[in-house]
């Protein structure tokens, strides 16, 4: 892969995988997104409890490629997860990871649970006005 692709890259899993996290964190708020945000939500969960049972707790199939292609680039991620990778990115700080994981964890586990009951409201509501 020539420098240029591979910059490209770089730039296209930050916004990419920017975005993502952040709909993984407001997804639920909007009744449009709902069952998009349910989605999103599942597939974090499933890349962090069931492939992180083979690569480690918390993997991330986007991070993993996006750490990939930093060092191609020979700009390799020190940082240890991507929320940190960002936290040093924006602020230059090194944030403590036992700290990050655990405010990463927390809101994964309120986002998770507010989608999941907001999807499940919503389609016994949906079902109750369908039956009358």
């Amino acid at each position: 892969m020539n420098n240029f692709t591979l910059i490209l890259l770089d730039y296209f899993f930050l916004v990419f995988h920017t975005l993502f996290t952040l709909f993984n964190i407001t997804g639920w708020i909007w009744k449009k997104t709902r069952r998009w945000h349910l989605y999103a939500i599942l597939a974090t969960a499933a890349s962090w409890f069931i492939l992180g049972i083979w690569y480690g707790w918390g993997y991330c199939a986007c991070t993993d490629t996006h750490w990939h292609i930093r060092d191609l680039l020979g700009k390799p991620i020190k940082q240890h997860s991507y929320i940190s990778f960002l936290i040093h990115e924006i602020t230059g700080i090194n944030p403590n990871p036992k700290i990050v994981d655990a405010f990463v964890l927390s809101t994964f586990i309120f986002c998770f649970g507010i989608s999941v009951w907001l999807n499940f409201r919503d389609y016994k509501r949906k079902a109750k006005n369908n039956s009358r």
